[in-house]
Parts: C-alpha cells; sequence; structure tokens
C-alpha cells in the first residue's frame, strides 16, 4: 500500500480556500476527508486531493463557453 499523506501546510499550497473553507466542503461531503493520524494529527491522502483539483479542471472546460469566431479582416 503506497498512499501519500500531505499535512495542512501542504494542502494549503494546493488548494485556494482557506483551512475553514475545506473544513466546510469536507463536513458537506464535498471534499476528500481528512485521515486521523495521531491524537493531534490529521493529513489528507495527496491522490483524492489531486484528483479532486483534476475534476474543478475538467469541469471548468466542459462548462466553458464554445469560443468566439473573431472576424478575419
Amino acid at each position: 500500500m503506497d498512499v501519500q499523506l500531505i499535512t495542512r501546510p501542504e494542502l494549503l499550497k494546493l488548494v485556494p480556500y482557506t483551512i475553514r473553507h475545506i473544513y466546510r466542503l469536507e463536513k458537506a461531503g464535498k471534499f476528500p476527508s481528512r485521515v486521523k493520524v495521531g491524537a493531534n494529527r490529521v493529513a489528507w491522502v495527496q491522490a483524492e486531493v489531486l484528483r479532486w483539483l483534476e475534476l474543478r479542471v475538467t469541469n471548468r472546460i466542459e462548462q466553458a463557453p464554445p469560443p468566439v469566431d473573431q472576424p478575419t479582416y
């Protein structure tokens, strides 16, 4: 099993949200859940976070309006 975990500072470098907002998304089931790795320590599965980001990019591309033809002069 090769699971890479990332800490909160590493997560915040990847995801441009406050930690408070990330916790709200997580609670709503809209962000990968953290893993409790110790009594006072949590981390996130890196692959899950990266997949969440990839889906945001994919959705952006799929929802983008079609390009407007530019007139040629």
